[in-house]
């Protein structure tokens, strides 16, 4: 198999340059509309690199999943998970990121590149509170560049429109069991029925 191993090789692929609205689309900052979707937004997909490599995490809540500091400043909680923290060791170590944001229903994706801090400020993570929780720390973003992606990847995909498929995919407990055969997959999904068939929003 040959690879592409250069930027002209890359390049004499797509002769035709970008649209110009594909790249009028871009604002340093968040606009009235931007502003407007990613409030709407509960659910993100945060990417990072670091010296092992890349990691895209998913992030969600019940309402928007980032706040607004300001128009140049979003704030990611970071809520409990598995205490992996790939994507916040990353940060500490290279402040790169990508946010996408996604709502159900609309086929288009928000996208935020720039830059981010990992702070425990005890004012900043009071305000994410949720039912007596808080999270233990939060990704401050600045934000270089806001844009929204075209629609063809979600329509293609059919991902809002084609209803649950999760009855044909391995659960939480089946890709434990398969590095781990004394693993009981079935009674971790009993356990947490929502990590075993998750539904569509």
């Amino acid at each position: 198999m040959d690879y592409i191993q250069d930027l002209a090789a890359l390049e004499a692929l797509y002769p035709e340059p970008p649209a110009d609205r594909s790249l009028k689309k871009v604002v340093p900052q968040l606009t009235p509309m931007y502003r407007k979707w990613i409030m709407a937004s509960r659910f993100c997909v945060l990417s990072t690199v670091g010296p092992e490599g890349t990691d895209a995490s998913p992030r969600g809540d019940d309402g928007p999943v980032v706040a607004e500091l300001d128009a140049h400043t979003l704030a990611l909680p970071d809520w409990s998970g598995n205490n992996r923290i790939d994507s916040l060791r990353n940060l500490v170590r290279d402040p790169r990121l990508s946010l996408m944001f996604m709502v159900p229903g609309s086929q288009n994706v928000v996208r935020v590149n720039g830059t981010g801090r990992i702070t425990a400020d005890p004012a900043l993570l009071q305000t994410f509170e949720r039912k007596g929780r808080l999270p233990r720390s939060a990704i401050v973003v600045e934000i270089a560049e806001i844009y929204f992606q075209c629609a063809k990847a979600l329509i293609r995909s059919g991902l809002w429109s084609r209803g649950d498929e999760s009855k044909t995919v391995p659960t939480a407990g089946d890709f434990v069991k398969e590095v781990d055969a004394g693993f009981d997959g079935e009674a971790y999904d009993r356990t947490y029925p929502e990590y075993a068939k998750p539904r569509l929003w």
